[in-house]
């Protein structure tokens, strides 16, 4: 059986990152490797992950799109839930992300609110579903 593990995220400076995370969101520190390459956090059954970009060179020998807190996200988000999505919004804003989209109800039901982390990476806060 095939089970999703982790996502790592390719950033310009893995502990400033998790500190990012630690701070927005209250995720505890899981590992973070010797020269501060790597790094992950716990988040529940899946870890959060980030790899510094001098690792994607090693890792991705044809390279790939850097993000970038500038101009639009990837097609692509992180999801939290949470009961609280306004207030871990705010959290999350105050820890240094950028606002995206304040939290609106959609047609299902779910509360749903989007921030971009320092790095650029879109992250979805919303209820949970069901």
């Amino acid at each position: 059986m095939i089970q999703f593990a982790y996502t790592i995220l390719y950033v310009a400076d893995v502990t400033k990152s998790i500190a990012f995370y630690e701070k927005a969101f209250g995720f505890q520190r899981r590992f973070l490797a010797p020269g501060e390459e790597y790094g992950e956090l716990n988040t529940g059954s899946t870890i959060l992950s980030f790899a510094a970009l001098s690792l994607s060179k090693t890792n991705l020998s044809d390279g790939f799109i850097q993000s970038s807190p500038k101009g639009k996200p990837f097609g692509i988000e992180i999801g939290f839930t949470t009961v609280e999505v306004e207030k871990v919004y705010e959290a999350a804003l105050m820890a240094g992300a950028t606002a995206v989209e304040k939290a609106k109800t959609k047609p299902w039901g779910q509360v749903v609110a989007y921030v971009k982390d320092p790095d650029g990476f879109l992250i979805e806060i919303c209820t949970p579903m069901g």
